[in-house]
């Protein structure tokens, strides 16, 4: 009976593996998959238990990282997040403490605020953006390139 709960367990995470294609519990079949073995050879559910925790947590931790790598890497960043590390033109003085600021970015305008309180930065200043904070960009000072 142990080693059909063990089949059920593995296909069951097989199956929301399949579904949801989150790299989250593919690492859990593969020790429920050992554990299915195990009990097929006799073996006590203590060392089964151990086996699938021990075999999960191996397969988490060696592969996951190799597998994110691969999979995804695609991914192309859209709307505000690929603003992130892009330069905008300060259309009025950006002051933190008096409250002001706007930049302009790929042609829309945009409320934005220093990274450091106390920086200010005129107009006509081009600034790098290093976060979205709602609809305020948070910019400091363009590092030049070389």
């Amino acid at each position: 009976m142990v080693s059909i709960n063990w089949l059920i367990a593995f296909i069951v995470l097989v199956g929301i593996e399949i579904a949801t294609m989150a790299l989250t519990t593919v690492w859990f079949a593969g020790g429920a998959f050992a554990a299915f073995l195990l009990s097929l050879a006799g073996v006590s559910l203590e060392i089964q238990l151990g086996v699938f925790v021990i075999v999960s947590f191996m397969l988490l931790f060696l592969t996951r990282p190799i597998a994110k790598k691969y999979i995804n890497q695609n991914i192309i960043t859209t709307n505000v997040d690929s603003l992130i590390g892009r330069h905008a033109r300060v259309t009025s003085d950006i002051s933190n403490e008096d409250g002001t600021g706007t930049a302009v970015v790929n042609g829309q305008e945009w409320t934005a605020r220093a990274l450091n309180e106390k920086d200010r930065y005129p107009a006509g200043m081009m600034v790098e953006i290093k976060r979205i904070d709602g609809v305020k960009l948070i910019v400091a000072e363009k590092k030049e390139e070389l």
